[in-house]
């Protein structure tokens, strides 16, 4: 049996269960799930987690440091629910647009966790050993080593900046706001503007909205997966 991987020691420490307590970091977690899922990362609070629970916020601590440690938790046990495929340098390609869709998959319909990567380096067991697959996948496939590295952090951020797009559509949507009609508007004022000003915009009104947020999302994996294809030094045909 494989060893379990190390957590960043700035977590804190898992706590032997108590018989005579229920809550675990499990449990924790498990509940601000829910109610990110139901709200917004805004609304994960440790008070409203031990709330959701029925115990006080001290109870928490002695399981989680702070909201901080929290969401931590919470992204890396959302990224356990990514499939991570057996590299195959064949299919080097074709592999990295399946994980990067699910990874993305699984971030939008967990509200905006995306929220957590924005300026952190994600460092828990789940969201290493899908570090190191991609890594794996990506020198299979005979992309150079810092290309490969590198490209783990573009396109980490490629997805989750999308991912978070799609929460702030969600949230319109529940508030009332259809981002179809913005997008409809947008669409309109390309149409007006003046094309001896924006001769191009106006030419390319049809192309410039196009699309939904899926077509346009793989559109983009598409340009960092062949541009990955042109470091390899062999460009393998699509």
């Amino acid at each position: 049996m494989s060893a379990a991987v190390p957590e960043p020691p700035w977590w804190t420490p898992r706590k032997t269960a108590q018989r005579r307590s229920p809550l675990s970091r499990e449990a924790i977690v498990a509940a601000a799930l829910k109610i990110l899922r139901a709200e917004s990362i805004d609304a994960v609070s440790m008070r409203r987690v031990a709330a959701e629970l029925g115990t006080g916020p001290a109870s928490l601590y002695a399981h989680v440091a702070h909201k901080e440690e929290l969401l931590e938790l919470v992204f890396d046990e959302v990224s356990g629910e990514i499939p991570l495929p057996d590299p195959d340098p064949a299919r080097w390609r074709e592999q990295l647009r399946t994980l990067w869709t699910d990874s993305h998959t699984a971030l939008a319909r967990n509200g905006d966790i995306a929220r957590v990567v924005l300026g952190r380096v994600p460092m828990g067991p789940n969201a290493l050993r899908i570090a190191e697959r991609t890594l794996e996948i990506l020198r299979a496939g005979g992309v150079p080593d810092r290309a490969a590295a590198w490209a783990v952090d573009v396109v980490g951020m490629y997805i989750a900046a999308n991912a978070i797009e799609g929460a702030v559509h969600s949230a319109n949507q529940k508030a009332g706001r259809d981002p179809g009609e913005h997008y409809a508007a947008v669409a309109r004022h390309f149409a007006a503007l003046p094309a001896d000003q924006f001769p191009t915009i106006a030419a390319l009104v049809p192309a410039l909205t196009a699309g939904d947020g899926d077509d346009r999302f793989a559109f983009g994996l598409d340009l960092l997966i062949e541009g990955l294809n042109s470091q390899t030094g062999r460009i393998v045909e699509p």
